[in-house]
């Protein structure tokens, strides 16, 4: 059996007054255990990322630290304006390294958006900053998380995959900014990805409707009639296998596990509702239609808990996994 290529990966260690810089050093220190063949740079200051004295010496070989200077100390669990710069300074080193090649991967740890908006930063998320700053209009928002033979009845693990047709928009302005070219274009997307980055040959996709009940053939709105349903048959006229629309409440209902290798949802919480309800913790964020690979944790920054040792690294590791993942199936692919 081939032994994976080496990968490297670069950890932005996300809010210094949150958890991320905690759960980036744990992961990480958890992951190299488990994976030879990675290397893993961390993002952070200084002040914030201490290793463990107990650390093996060959984990501590292949763990990296760029540090970045913060403009003021960190006091956990209480934000300061004045320490955004820092935050998206660590985001520009890991994307320029991504596509420089320095970096196979990314993974990002949770901000606090509000902080940077506060600042006057128009930010609405990690996916739109990247999008921008790889220069693509258009990504998807995927989450990812590995479920156990007999959850909820499946008879082999599965990847519990949910990706979403809008991110971070107010409830108002879903239903005005869907056309019938970007529902087309998020379909492909999400099929291209699982073919090139999961090395999944013919994926099975499920999308939702907006409308409760699929719109009940117009009567409760007309999105499903006029835009959904018209790019679903022109994403099957190109040889994607996709089915849809489903009502919201019934898409993922658990015999489709064993066979829908994504569902797409329509807006935010119509994906995210019933994907957090049973794998918090434990899911990872992808983003799709990247010219590089960029994976997360599925929660925010929890402030409440920040340097008290309390925080789950779990969502992390999982996210390196996956980063590390997709990282050697594009090595082997393109070799």
């Amino acid at each position: 059996m081939l032994q994976a290529p080496p990968v490297n990966l670069v950890i932005s260690s996300g809010e210094p007054a949150g958890i991320g810089p905690e759960i980036s050093l744990a992961a990480a220190c958890s992951f190299l255990k488990e994976q030879s063949q990675a290397n893993i740079t961390i993002l952070g200051n200084s002040s914030l990322l201490n290793v463990p004295k107990e650390i093996d010496s060959d984990i501590l070989a292949r763990l990296k630290f760029e540090f970045v200077e913060l403009a003021q100390p960190v006091s956990p669990g209480k934000l300061n304006p004045a320490n955004a710069p820092y935050v998206l300074s660590m985001l520009d080193v890991a994307v320029t390294g991504c596509l420089v090649g320095r970096f196979d991967a990314m993974i990002t740890a949770p901000i606090q958006k509000s902080i940077l908006n506060n600042t006057g930063v128009p930010f609405t998320g990690h996916t739109e900053f990247l999008a921008d700053a790889c220069g693509i209009d258009h990504v998807v928002m995927m989450l990812c998380a590995p479920l156990p033979t007999g959850f909820l009845g499946i008879r082999c693990p599965r990847d519990f995959r949910v990706a979403l047709m809008t991110t971070h928009l107010p409830l108002k302005d879903v239903a005005t900014s869907l056309t019938r070219d970007r529902i087309l274009q998020t379909i492909q997307i999400v099929h291209r990805d699982l073919q090139q980055k999961f090395g999944i040959a013919n994926p099975a996709l499920r999308v939702a409707g907006l409308n409760p009940h699929a719109g009940e053939s117009g009567y409760l709105g007309r999105e499903e009639i006029d835009l959904i349903s018209p790019a679903i048959e022109l994403a099957k006229e190109e040889g994607i296998r996709v089915t849809g629309p489903y009502p919201g409440d019934t898409m993922f209902d658990a015999g489709s596990l064993e066979f829908v290798d994504a569902y797409v949802a329509m807006y935010h919480d119509q994906g995210l509702a019933p994907f957090k309800f049973v794998t918090f913790g434990g899911g990872v964020n992808v983003t799709l239609g990247l010219p590089i690979i960029r994976t997360s944790v599925d929660h925010g920054t929890a402030l409440d808990i920040a340097g008290k040792g309390l925080a789950n690294s779990g969502s992390l590791l999982q996210a390196l996994r996956l980063a590390y993942q997709l990282a050697v199936n594009k090595k082997t692919s393109s070799s």
